[in-house]
């Protein structure tokens, strides 16, 4: 292989690496939700960089090494722990772009980074409002606190669905069997056993 097209073909990686990248859903949650603090898009441009040169610099990884090492940059950059079962299939595709990178296979490589791009999916978070009742005193009992839930869609045309997924509602607590000697003064409840 001719030194210019080595170069050619690692640039090819490079991009195969960072389309694989920018289409993890997981990444895309990160970023777009700031995970990572204000620095985040920064932080994810820089991960592809350090995706490559890590498979560059270890020529023979092992699928769980690449895992591992995901996962790792997930919880160090961005603090999150990715349990969405897409951790193996990232890393079984950047494995698979850096075995066409070793044998020079640069058109394998475009295909896979246009396969990704055409398949890429836009996440959003979409927030839904939901209502908690707390117990905070005798007097403001009914007070309602609202809670902040993040829903994540994706799709494929870069459309946006919204499902609701409903909350649990909270009970009101039977007003027999709270008696007013079971309130002490500073608005705390004894709860007794059924006899």
């Amino acid at each position: 292989m001719m030194a210019g097209a080595g170069e050619d073909v690692r640039v090819l990686f490079g991009a195969a690496v960072r389309a694989a990248l920018d289409a993890w859903p997981a990444l895309q949650i990160a970023v777009e939700n700031g995970f990572g603090g204000v620095h985040s898009q920064e932080k994810a441009e820089w991960l592809g960089g350090a995706v490559e040169d890590y498979f560059i610099a270890n020529a023979d990884l092992e699928l769980e090494e690449v895992e591992g090492f995901l996962g790792e940059l997930m919880t160090n950059e961005f603090d999150t722990v990715v349990e969405d079962g897409s951790l193996p299939q990232v890393s079984q595709q950047l494995q698979t772009m850096f075995h066409h990178f070793q044998k020079g296979d640069g058109a394998a490589l475009q295909e896979m980074t246009a396969q990704i791009n055409q398949k890429k999916c836009k996440v959003t978070a979409t927030p839904l409002k939901t209502a908690e009742k707390t117990d905070v005193a005798e007097d403001d009992v009914d007070s309602v606190e609202e809670m902040e839930v993040k829903e994540v869609t994706a799709t494929n045309d870069g459309a946006t669905t919204d499902v609701v997924c409903p909350q649990p509602q909270p009970s009101d607590p039977d007003p027999q069997t709270i008696k007013e000697e079971d309130i002490v003064e500073d608005g705390w409840t004894i709860v007794r056993r059924k006899k």
